[in-house]
C-alpha cells in the first residue's frame, strides 16, 4: 500500500511547496521539481517489477499523487500526464497484451510521455479527433492543432490521436506516439493561463508529422473504445481527481488555523466561535469526507479488476467529477472565510483558487460526465447521437 514513501522524502516535498509560488508567478515549468522526481524513481511507479519499475497501480499511484498534489498540484498534474500513459500500457502487460511493451522499456529508460489529446471543436477527446490522420508508406501523417500539450520543455514521446477519415470500413482514429525530434510540428509558446501554469502546457501545430507504423499504438473505429482508451480514462480522470483532492485538504487545512486565529470587535473570542464560521467549516468537512472513500473504491476495484462491464466509464468519471467538483466549492468557501487575505498573491489560498478551477477543464468535463452517467443509467449506447423531432 505505501510502497511509494522511499520514492519521495518529506525533504523533497517541502522543496517542491517552497518553489511552488515561483513557478506559478514566472509562469515557468517545474523543472527542479521535474529532475528530483526522474531521478528518484517517481516517472518509473508504474512500470512491472520484472522490467525494472516499482510495479505500482493505479491505487498506489493515486496515493503517490495526492500525496506530491497536496504540496505542489501543478507539478503532480504535468507529471499524471506521463503516468498515465506508463500506467495503463502496463495494465495490458498484465493482463498479456505485450504490444506496447516498448513503451515501458522505453520509460525504464527514461523517455517523457504527454498527452495531446485536446483539441477545440469537438468534446469527446479521445474517441474522435479534429486532426487528420494520412495514411503513408511506413506509417501515418498527422496534421491538426492540439491544445494543452503538458511538459512541453521537457517531453521526448507526445501520445496523439487522429482521424483516419478515409479508412476502410469507415472513419478510425490513430493513436500513436510521436517522438519529439519529428520533423513537421511546432510547439508553440501559447501557455500563460489562470491557474496550473507550471504545468506549461504549451499548443502543438501537426503539419504533416510523420509517425511510422512501430510507433502506433492502436487503430479503432471511430466513437469506440478498447482496454487501452479505457485505460486512458481511468488512468488520466483518477489521477486527475487524487490531484484536486489533495487541493480540497490543503485548503482546508490553511483555513482551518487561519480562523482559529482571527479576531473581531464584534466577537470576544476567535472567528472560531462565530456559528456561521462554524457553519462554512462543517460544510467543507462534508463535502471532503466522501471524497478519499470514493476515489479509493474506484481506484482498487480497477486494479484488482473487478468486472464492471459497461459501467466503467460512468464510475470513472463520476469519481472525477465529485472531487473536482467539491474541491471547487472547498477552496470557494475557504477563500471567503479568508476574510479577504486569500486575495492577495502572496496567500497560497489564492493559487490554489485559480488551480481548483481548473479541475473542470479536463476531461471529462461536466457535460460528457453527464451524458456518459445518463445514457450509462438508462441503457444506452454511448455512441449513440440525439435525435430531435
Amino acid at each position: 500500500m505505501d510502497a511509494y514513501l522511499p520514492i519521495v522524502s518529506d525533504e523533497m516535498l517541502r522543496g517542491f511547496a517552497g518553489r511552488r509560488a515561483r513557478y506559478d508567478r514566472e509562469n515557468s515549468f517545474f523543472q527542479q521539481d521535474f529532475d528530483e522526481l526522474k531521478a528518484a524513481g517517481y516517472l518509473k511507479m508504474p512500470v512491472p517489477r520484472e522490467l525494472g519499475g516499482a510495479g505500482m497501480t493505479l491505487a498506489e499511484v493515486c496515493r503517490a499523487q495526492y500525496r506530491l498534489a497536496y504540496h505542489a498540484p501543478a507539478t503532480a498534474l504535468g507529471i499524471n500526464m506521463h503516468l498515465y500513459w506508463v500506467g495503463l500500457v502496463a495494465d495490458l502487460w498484465r493482463q498479456g497484451d505485450r504490444s506496447l511493451e516498448w513503451v515501458l522499456k522505453e520509460a525504464m529508460e527514461g523517455e517523457i510521455f504527454n498527452a495531446g489529446h485536446s483539441e477545440r471543436g469537438h468534446d469527446l477527446p479521445v474517441l474522435l479527433s479534429t486532426t487528420r490522420a494520412e495514411r503513408v508508406d511506413g506509417g501515418f501523417r498527422f496534421t491538426g492543432h492540439k491544445l494543452f500539450a503538458s511538459m512541453s520543455p521537457v517531453f521526448t514521446r507526445y501520445g496523439l490521436h487522429a482521424t483516419w477519415a478515409d479508412a476502410e470500413g469507415g472513419p478510425k482514429v490513430v493513436h500513436a506516439f510521436m517522438p519529439r525530434d519529428t520533423k513537421g510540428y511546432r510547439i508553440l509558446d501559447t501557455w500563460d493561463t489562470m491557474g496550473m501554469r507550471a504545468t506549461r502546457s504549451d499548443e502543438v501545430e501537426l503539419e504533416g508529422a510523420f509517425v511510422p507504423d512501430s510507433r502506433v499504438a492502436r487503430i479503432l473505429p471511430a466513437g469506440t473504445a478498447d482496454a487501452f482508451v479505457l485505460g486512458i480514462f481511468a488512468w488520466a480522470d483518477m489521477g486527475f481527481a487524487s490531484i484536486y483532492h489533495a487541493m480540497a485538504q490543503r485548503a482546508l487545512d490553511l483555513i482551518v488555523p487561519s480562523v482559529k486565529a482571527r479576531t473581531s470587535i464584534a466577537v470576544s473570542r476567535s472567528m472560531a466561535y462565530h456559528p456561521e464560521i462554524q457553519h462554512a467549516v462543517a460544510e467543507m468537512a462534508l463535502l471532503l469526507d466522501p471524497i478519499g472513500p470514493h476515489l479509493d473504491r474506484v481506484a482498487e476495484d480497477w486494479s484488482h479488476g473487478v468486472d464492471h462491464g459497461a459501467t466503467w466509464p460512468a464510475r470513472i468519471v463520476s469519481a472525477k467529477y465529485h472531487a473536482v467538483e467539491a474541491c471547487f466549492r472547498i477552496v470557494d468557501m475557504a477563500m471567503e472565510l479568508s476574510g479577504g487575505a486569500g486575495m492577495f498573491r502572496s496567500n497560497e489560498l489564492e493559487q490554489l483558487f485559480r488551480d481548483a478551477r481548473c479541475g473542470r477543464f479536463h476531461p471529462a468535463n461536466s457535460f460528457l460526465t453527464h451524458e456518459i452517467v445518463a445514457k450509462t443509467t438508462l441503457g444506452i449506447d454511448l455512441g449513440e447521437q440525439p435525435r430531435w423531432g
